[in-house]
């Protein structure tokens, strides 16, 4: 049977770990590979290479702005786009439904959705609002964009109607605990600029997932953004925590379970409070746009002008 015509874009920086099990899952639904690497320093490039993928490398900003340059830039020749990260797979009855779908897809089907499973120290994060995570996932090349975030941001389809498959992909990632506090508090970061921009326009915010028709992320988006994120700091994450672990019955994970609600649900939630408050203080005295971006700059460390 021949394989749909699909590239897949991944970003990588340092994913030996996960690189050779994410491409050679593709190789039975890709037609190419392009990986858009951030200067890896272990072996992420040459293991991409052995596998017959493409790479090119460029200094990173955010994954929305390196995803994007991975749009407009690589040689992509093949009717649809995938977007998938190196920590990711596909199961297989996925990988069959893409094979066996795609050549009687309709005309008007311009996008794909997928359903995501979570992985935390081997086991299924079944609950807590955490499955199916719905997210658009292949398109027809041209019909999307990624949103201009540093935070949350979701390939929009531009045009046209989208299905969702019924197979899933999981994220589990291989890394250790260490490094996902470290991977957090970068998000942290990250979701704190989001929010602070949000109040001080200091920068363009792309608000395309709340233009869409309808989507699992666009309703996540609109609750965060009018209910969430007026609540009062550090108070939010309690009652974030409560939905998720008792209301969505995430205590029925087991203790992997308790520890990724309790670490991703609460602490985490927690972190961005915290940066938020320590932005609100460095800000203060700053009247104009350019004063508070440098001072966030300064902050931060991140790329903000």
């Amino acid at each position: 049977m021949n394989k749909p015509d699909i590239s897949v874009i991944i970003l990588t920086h340092n994913e030996e770990l996960h690189i050779e099990r994410c491409i050679r899952n593709l190789l039975p639904i890709a037609r190419e590979i392009f990986i858009v690497d951030s200067f890896s320093t272990d072996k992420t490039v040459q293991i991409a290479e052995s596998l017959g993928a493409k790479v090119f490398q460029r200094p990173w900003k955010n994954y929305a702005d390196q995803f994007q340059w991975g749009l407009d830039n690589c040689p992509v020749q093949t009717s649809w786009v995938m977007r998938m990260d190196a920590d990711e797979y596909l199961e297989s009855p996925l990988i069959d439904e893409i094979i066996r779908k795609f050549p009687v897809l309709p005309n008007d089907i311009n996008g794909i959705y997928l359903k995501r499973k979570h992985h935390f120290l081997g086991r299924w994060i079944k609950h807590g609002d955490r499955y199916p995570l719905v997210l658009l996932r292949i398109w027809k090349t041209g019909q999307a964009h990624i949103e201009n975030r540093w935070m949350d941001e979701h390939i929009v389809l531009d045009s046209g109607k989208a299905i969702t498959c019924a197979g899933d992909f999981v994220d589990d990632n291989l890394n250790t605990v260490e490094w996902f506090i470290a991977k957090h508090n970068r998000y942290a970061s990250r979701e704190m600029l989001d929010i602070l921009n949000h109040k001080y326009q200091l920068f363009s915010r792309d608000e395309s997932i709340a233009e869409a028709e309808s989507g699992q992320a666009k309703l996540k988006r609109f609750v965060k953004e009018t209910l969430y994120n007026k609540l009062p700091l550090f108070v939010r994450p309690l009652l974030y925590f409560f939905y998720r672990y008792i209301l969505r019955l995430g205590f029925l994970d087991g203790p992997e379970g308790f520890a990724y609600h309790f670490m991703q649900g609460l602490w985490y939630r927690c972190l961005v409070d915290l940066k938020c408050l320590e932005a609100e203080r460095i800000l203060k005295g700053a009247d104009s746009r350019e004063e508070k971006v440098a001072r966030l700059t300064e902050l931060t460390s991140l790329q903000l002008k």
